[in-house]
C-alpha cells in the first residue's frame, strides 16, 4: 500500500509538468464543397466538367512514420455535393504504376495495399464519425468511429466508387449518398471531415488535417467542411430479405433416423430512418447458420468462456449499446438457461434424444442516433423463444417435452450525453424478463469520462446496480464501482484506478463478467516516443502495480509489477519484451469452487516477448512467447506462438498459426470430464497436472475480384490433461499429501482428459450489386472429448478424425432494396 501511495504521489506531483510535453495547437483546416446540377459518372476518371474550377484539398501531413513532416507523394482532393450525395474526387500522385502497392481482399479487409480515405463527423461533435475507404483495386471498406469504440468495422454502407490508374497516379472517384449518413436537419451544414492516403511501400501513413499521435483521440482531430446548404435528409427505407438452403450431415447411424437433413430459410433485415438523426434496424426470422465457427477450447475455470460475436446484425452499430460493457450479445441465442435440467429429471429407462444447445432468436430490433444537443439514445430489443428438450422412454417408446429456455425479452436502454472536450456521462439499464417461474434480472448503471481541454487528463467512473428477481419478497442486489485518473495524451503518460465489485453482482444475464466479488486498484506509469531516432522508428514503455483484495470477506489476493518495452526499428521490424514479478503468494478464492476456500499460487516471475516482421515482404512472421516459473520446485508455463505469412500472389495469400501451451505441474481442483470437482466429505481434491495444448490455425484467401473471392479457415485444437498427484487443500490453500488416487473401479483415470475441435469453414462470396450478395458455405465441425490421452500429436490427429462430425452446405441470397431506387423507378 506505501508503495501504491508513492506512485499516486508522484503522479499528481508531475501534473504540471505533464501538461507542457502536449503543448500543441491543433489546427483546423477547412476546405468548401461545391454544389452541382450535373451527376459525375462514377468511373474512377476525373474527366466531368464538374470537377473543373472547384477547391482542392491538398498539403497533407504524415501521421507516420515521421509525424509532421510532409508527405513524400502529392494528393489532391475535391468535395462536390447535390440534393442526394456527396461526391470525392481524389488524386494520388505517385512515381510510377508499379509503385502502387494492391494487394485485392474481401470487402472490409486490408492487406498489403495502398488505401484512399474520406472521414465524416457529420454532426461535428468531435466523437463520433463515418469512414469510406478505397483500395487501388477498388476494394471498399467502411467504418464507424466512437470515442469509446474506436473503429468498427463492422458497420456497413452502401455507396458507390471507382478507381483509374495511368502509368504515374492513380484516381479515386466516390458517391456517398445521404442515405448511408445522418445528418443535422439545418439549412446550412457545417461538417468534420478528413482525408486520409497510406502509400504501403514505405508504409507512410498522411492526413489531410494533421492526426498528431501525441494527441488523445481521433475525431477530434479533423478538419471541416463547409458549403454544404439546403440539404435534406432523404427516406432512408431499406429492405434486405435473404433466402437460405441448408443440406446437413451427421453419422447418427440409428435405424429410422437419417443423417441427412436439408432446410429452407428466409427472412430480412430492416432499416429505416425515423427522422434525420434516429434510425431503426430490424433483424426478422434471422439467419446465423454461416457466421465463423466458434474457437471453441478446454475450460479447467470456474469461469465462463467468452466467445466473439460473429453475427453482423450484433456487430453493427452497437457502440451506444456497448457503453459501459453491460452488453454481451451472444446471450440471445445462447445456451439455454436449464440446458440440464433434462438430464437431472430423468426417470428409469429414460434418456435424452433431443436437447437444443442454443436458443432460437424470433426478432431483434435497435433503435439509435443522437440529437442536435448531443444526446445518443438507443432503444434494443430482441425476443427469443421457448425452447425444449425431448426425453424417450426406451421401454415404452413414449416421449416428453421438458422445457429448458423460457420465452425470454432482452431490452436496453442508453441515454448518452456529449459534453465539451469529448467527455460524456451515460445512463443504461438492461433488462432480461423471462416468462413463467424463470427469475427475471435488471442491471442499471451510470458513467461518465471528463477530459481537459487539450484533451491530456481524464477523470472517468462508473456505478452498477444489477438486480434479480425470483420472487416478489426475493431479490439479490449487487454493486460495482471504478474510478480512474490518467493522463492519456503526450509522451509522458499515467493512470491510476479503483474497482470494486461486491459477491452479489451479477449482470451475466444480457452482460458478461468473467469474476465478482474483487476490489483492485493500478497505477501505471509510461513514456513514448512517437518520431524516429537512433534506429527505431517509434518506442514504447511502461511499468505498472497491481493490488486486488476479495472483496468478501477482505482478505488480500494478489499483487504484481508489470514492466514493457516495445518499438518498430526502422527496418519496419517491431518487437516487445515484458516482465511480471508476483513477490508475494497469491490466493485464488475461486479455483476451490466452495465459498471461503482458497487456493495459495507461489512466488512467480514470468518473461516474454514478440517480434513482427515487415508485412510488405511476401513471407512475414510473428512470434509470441513466454516463460512463467513458479518457486515450487518444477512447476511452470512455457508458450509459444509462431504465425508464417505468404503472399503469393496480389490475389492469393495464406496465413498459417501454430500455438503450443505447456503448463507443469500446474495446480488445480481435480476435475472430471465434464468439469465437475471432487470432494471427499468436507476435503477439496486438488491435483497437479501437466496440460499440453496445440493450436493450428489456417487461413487462406484467392481473391478474384473487388467483388468475388474464396476463403478458407482450418482450426485444430487439441488439449490433453494428465494428473500427476492428488492432494487435499488446507485451510491456509496449500496442498497437503491424499490417499485419493483418481481411479475408478476399472482402474481408468477419473480425471486424465483429451479434448479435440476440428473446424473447417469454406465461404464463397459474390457481391453481384451494391448491398446484395450471393455466399455459398461449407463447414465442417468436429468436437471429442474422453480420457484417452494419445502419445503423439499424429496419433491423436488420427485418431480425431474417428470421431463422428457435422458437416453442412448453404447457399444464402442476399438482395439489397432501397425504396428511394424503387420510388424513381416507379
Amino acid at each position: 500500500m506505501r508503495f501504491f501511495l508513492i506512485i499516486v504521489f508522484l503522479l499528481v506531483s508531475s501534473f504540471s509538468f505533464a501538461e507542457k510535453d502536449i503543448d500543441v495547437v491543433v489546427s483546423k483546416k477547412i476546405i468548401n464543397a461545391s454544389r452541382i446540377q450535373d451527376v459525375p459518372k462514377i468511373d474512377g476518371i476525373l474527366d466531368d466538367e464538374v470537377w473543373k474550377n472547384v477547391p482542392i484539398a491538398t498539403d497533407f501531413i504524415q501521421n507516420s512514420p515521421n509525424p509532421g513532416n510532409k508527405p513524400s507523394q502529392k494528393t489532391e482532393v475535391k468535395v462536390l455535393y447535390d440534393n442526394t450525395a456527396m461526391y470525392i474526387g481524389a488524386t494520388m500522385y505517385d512515381v510510377s504504376k508499379d509503385s502502387i502497392m494492391r494487394q485485392l481482399s474481401q470487402r472490409d479487409e486490408e492487406e498489403n495495399t495502398d488505401l484512399f480515405a474520406v472521414f465524416l463527423d457529420t454532426y461535428k461533435d468531435g466523437q463520433s464519425g463515418y469512414g469510406f475507404v478505397v483500395h487501388p483495386t477498388g476494394v471498399q471498406w467502411d467504418a464507424r468511429y466512437s470515442a469509446t469504440q474506436g473503429q468498427d468495422v463492422s458497420w456497413n454502407a452502401v455507396w458507390i466508387s471507382a478507381v483509374s490508374m495511368d502509368e504515374n497516379n492513380w484516381y479515386v472517384e466516390m458517391k456517398i449518398p445521404y442515405s448511408a449518413i445522418r445528418f443535422p436537419e439545418k439549412p446550412i451544414q457545417e461538417w468534420g471531415i478528413n482525408f486520409a492516403r497510406k502509400i504501403r511501400r514505405i508504409r507512410e501513413f498522411n492526413f489531410w488535417n494533421e492526426v498528431n499521435p501525441e494527441v488523445n483521440g481521433f475525431v477530434n482531430q479533423w478538419g471541416t467542411l463547409m458549403g454544404i446548404s439546403d440539404v435534406e435528409a432523404p427516406v432512408r427505407l431499406m429492405f434486405t430479405p435473404y433466402v437460405a438452403g441448408y443440406v446437413e450431415h451427421y453419422p447418427y447411424n440409428v435405424t429410422g433416423k437419417s443423417n441427412y437433413s436439408k432446410s429452407i430459410n428466409g427472412g430480412m433485415d430492416v432499416k429505416y430512418g425515423i427522422n434525420d438523426a434516429f434510425t431503426l434496424d430490424m433483424t426478422l426470422i434471422p439467419d446465423f447458420g454461416q457466421v465463423q465457427s466458434d474457437n471453441q477450447v478446454l475450460n479447467l475455470s470456474p469461469f465462463e468462456v467468452q466467445f466473439n460475436e460473429n453475427r453482423p446484425f450484433f456487430m453493427e452499430g452497437t457502440e451506444l449499446f456497448n457503453k459501459g460493457s453491460l452488453f454481451y450479445s451472444r446471450r440471445l441465442g445462447g445456451t439455454p438457461i436449464n440446458y440440464n435440467a433434462p438430464y437431472n429429471q430423468l426417470d428409469d429407462n429414460e434418456e435424452v434424444i433431443d436437447n437444443p444447445v442454443e436458443s432460437q432468436l424470433l426478432n431483434a430490433t435497435k433503435i439509435s442516433g443522437r440529437t442536435k444537443s448531443g444526446l445518443g439514445i438507443g432503444v434494443f430489443n430482441g425476443v427469443t423463444k421457448s425452447m425444449f428438450a425431448t426425453v424417450k422412454d426406451t421401454v415404452t417408446g413414449q416421449t416428453r417435452e421438458v422445457l429448458t429456455d423460457p420465452l425470454t425479452n432482452y431490452n436496453i436502454l442508453v441515454l448518452d450525453q456529449n459534453l465539451k472536450n469529448n467527455s460524456y456521462v451515460t445512463l443504461i439499464n438492461t433488462n432480461v424478463t423471462r416468462s413463467g417461474s424463470f427469475y427475471d434480472a435488471n442491471v442499471t448503471g451510470g458513467m461518465f469520462k471528463l477530459n481537459t481541454k487539450k484533451n491530456v487528463f481524464s477523470l472517468s467512473g462508473k456505478g452498477i446496480v444489477s438486480q434479480k428477481y425470483f420472487s416478489s419478497d426475493s431479490v439479490s442486489l449487487g454493486h460495482r464501482a471504478n474510478i480512474d485518473f490518467v493522463k492519456e495524451g503526450g509522451n509522458f503518460k499515467f493512470g491510476i484506478g479503483y474497482n470494486e465489485i461486491d459477491d452479489t453482482y451479477d449482470p451475466n444475464d444480457l452482460g458478461y463478467l468473467y469474476n465478482n466479488n474483487i476490489r483492485d486498484g493500478y497505477a501505471r506509469i509510461g513514456y513514448n516516443i512517437y518520431k524516429p531516432f537512433w534506429k527505431l522508428l517509434e518506442f514504447w514503455s511502461s511499468i505498472r502495480t497491481y493490488n486486488a483484495r476479495i472483496y468478501n470477506p477482505d482478505k488480500y489476493a494478489d499483487f504484481n509489477i508489470n514492466t514493457e518495452i516495445g518499438g518498430t526499428f526502422k527496418n519496419w521490424i517491431s518487437a516487445g519484451l515484458f516482465y511480471t514479478a508476483e513477490p508475494l503468494e497469491t490466493y485464488d478464492f475461486y479455483e476451490p469452487r466452495v465459498w471461503g476456500r482458497f487456493h495459495a499460487w507461489q512466488t512467480s516471475n514470468n518473461f516474454g516477448g514478440w517480434i513482427s516482421s515487415d508485412y510488405r515482404k511476401r513471407i512475414a512472421l510473428d512470434l509470441n512467447t513466454n516463460y512463467r516459473k513458479f518457486s515450487a520446485e518444477n512447476r511452470y508455463r512455457f508458450n509459444i506462438t509462431a504465425g508464417p505469412r505468404f503472399r503469393f500472389s496480389n490475389k492469393f495469400s495464406i496465413v498459417y498459426t501454430l500455438g503450443r501451451y505447456e503448463f507443469v505441474n500446474d495446480e488445480g481442483a481435480a476435475l472430471d470430464l465434464y468439469g465437475r470437482g471432487t470432494f471427499i466429505g468436507n476435503d477439496i481434491i486438488f491435483g497437479k497436472r501437466n496440460q499440453t495444448t496445440y493450436e493450428n490455425v489456417l487461413s487462406a484467401n484467392y481473391i478474384f475480384t473487388n467483388k468475388m473471392g474464396l476463403t478458407l479457415r482450418v482450426r485444430h485444437y487439441w488439449s490433453n490433461v494428465k494428473y500427476n498427484t492428488f492432494h487435499v487443500l488446507d485451510e491456509n490453500g496449500h496442498l497437503t499429501p491424499s490417499n485419493y488416487d483418481g481411479l475408478d473401479f476399472n482402474g481408468e483415470s477419473l480425471h486424465n482428459t483429451n479434448f479435440n475441435a476440428f473446424n473447417v469453414d469454406m465461404v464463397y462470396r459474390w457481391v453481384f450489386a451494391p448491398g446484395s450478395e450471393i455466399s455459398m458455405v461449407y463447414k465442417t465441425s468436429l468436437l471429442a472429448l474422453n480420457n484417452n490421452i494419445s502419445a503423439s500429436y499424429a496419433e491423436n490427429f488420427n485418431k480425431t478424425f474417428e470421431e463422428p462430425r457435422a458437416q453442412s452446405f448453404s447457399i444464402k441470397v442476399l438482395y439489397y432494396i432501397d425504396y428511394l431506387s424503387l420510388k424513381k423507378k416507379k
